[in-house]
């Protein structure tokens, strides 16, 4: 039987598509390594790390003012029988495992939680039924961190839901022992003033695998970094991701494979969606092959479907390799507008314009949603892109 635990957390033009940028990786991979916020200097926004973000929404989170509010995020996890959940403090050997800050925000959160959620699954352990975690903005400023763990040979699904109100910046660290296989899907579906920044660390043991899926609805400002680091060879890693922008809205995705390892893989696949004026999409997708890294196959792509004008898109898919022993390295970016000839057949076939551009969209997003594989959480995603595609015009 599944329990569940309610955790509380401590206290550029207008209509452009797309802009391209000289390699972010040795930026983004030159912060000091370090967990504490004093070693980041106060963002002004010329850095090219936070050039693309408007830093007066960031409620404070930049600078230090945001100032953490008693219950104004919970956290409840479900977990199946045989799956530990803890409550820990700061000087838990396991928070921070998997990767440092890569920014003053994230090393903020960091600095400033008080308790940590440690979700753990017992090695060789094949869980039936999914982890779930609800994170529930009450209003306020909550700063957080999320540690799941899987033994060796575990396999384990996780939904994490954000919704609600509030200011948030809270890291999740994924910890995956030898042959283990985890699956996260990580929900963003906020009220529309809501702050949301984190970093998701993912250290990826000896032949095992781990697949990411973001998916990113709500909120004002959502600013997130997934991470991707190898303890061991034969580790897999696949980094998929949708997004739908509405009028106002930024959404960040800043990704980060650093193949570190010789022998293993990555996949990043993100799709977005934009809407009306000034919504703000940015993709940034940073592959670093190391020296070490021979024998590396890796990948990324984002697609970028603008709806209606007015809406901004940067996407930036950057390699940087340091060896020449690699099985494949490559990357791709595409952002445009509905494509004639497929609206043109839709309608031909005597479907209304209007509705002929919503088979489009879904479409467009059906082959990631299919991927996540719980058909609950697939029909609410569904569900809510035909929301968003009521809206266009």
């Amino acid at each position: 039987m599944a329990e569940a635990q309610n955790i509380p957390v401590g206290s550029t033009t207008t209509g452009s598509i797309a802009v391209a940028a000289e390699s972010t990786v040795a930026t983004r991979m030159s912060a000091p390594p370090s967990y504490d916020v004093a070693d980041f200097p106060v963002p002004h926004g010329r850095e090219e790390e936070w050039r693309f973000t408007p830093l007066e929404r960031l409620r404070g989170l930049h600078d230090g003012s945001a100032v953490a509010a008693d219950g104004a995020v919970t956290v409840e996890v479900t977990a199946p029988d045989g799956v530990t959940v803890e409550t820990v403090g700061r000087d838990d050997a396991r928070i921070g495992k998997a990767g440092v800050p890569v920014d003053r925000v994230v090393a903020q959160a960091y600095s400033s939680f008080e308790k940590a959620s440690v979700v753990s699954v017992p090695k060789e352990a094949v869980l039936a039924e999914p982890i779930r975690i609800a994170v529930r903005g009450q209003g306020g400023t909550a700063y957080g961190h999320q540690v799941i763990e899987l033994g060796a040979f575990a396999e384990a699904v996780v939904v994490m839901d954000h919704s609600g109100d509030g200011v948030l910046a809270a890291n999740v660290d994924y910890l995956l022992g030898d042959g283990a296989k985890l699956t996260v899907v990580s929900v963003q579906d906020w009220d529309a003033k809501a702050v949301h920044v984190a970093q998701h660390n993912a250290l990826i043991g000896r032949d095992a695998s781990f697949k990411s899926i973001v998916v990113t609805f709500g909120g004002d400002l959502v600013r997130l970094h997934p991470r991707v680091e190898y303890a061991g060879t034969g580790g897999e890693a696949e980094l998929l991701g949708l997004y739908f922008t509405d009028e106002g809205q930024h959404q960040e995705h800043r990704l980060l494979v650093d193949h570190n390892t010789p022998h293993c893989k990555s996949n990043a696949a993100y799709k977005g969606a934009l809407q009306g004026t000034d919504a703000h999409a940015v993709w940034i997708g940073d592959v670093l092959i190391r020296a070490a890294a021979e024998g590396t196959d890796t990948y990324e792509m984002n697609r970028n479907l603008v709806l209606t004008d007015g809406a901004r898109v940067d996407s930036v898919p950057n390699l940087e390799i340091e060896t020449g022993e690699i099985a494949g390295a490559g990357h791709a970016s595409a952002t445009g507008r509905f494509d004639d000839e497929q609206l043109f057949y839709l309608m031909a076939r005597g479907i209304p314009e209007a509705e002929a551009r919503r088979l489009v969209v879904r479409g467009f997003f059906a082959e990631l949603v299919q991927q996540i594989g719980l058909p609950d959480v697939e029909e609410r995603l569904l569900e809510k892109i035909e929301a968003e595609l009521e809206t266009v015009s």
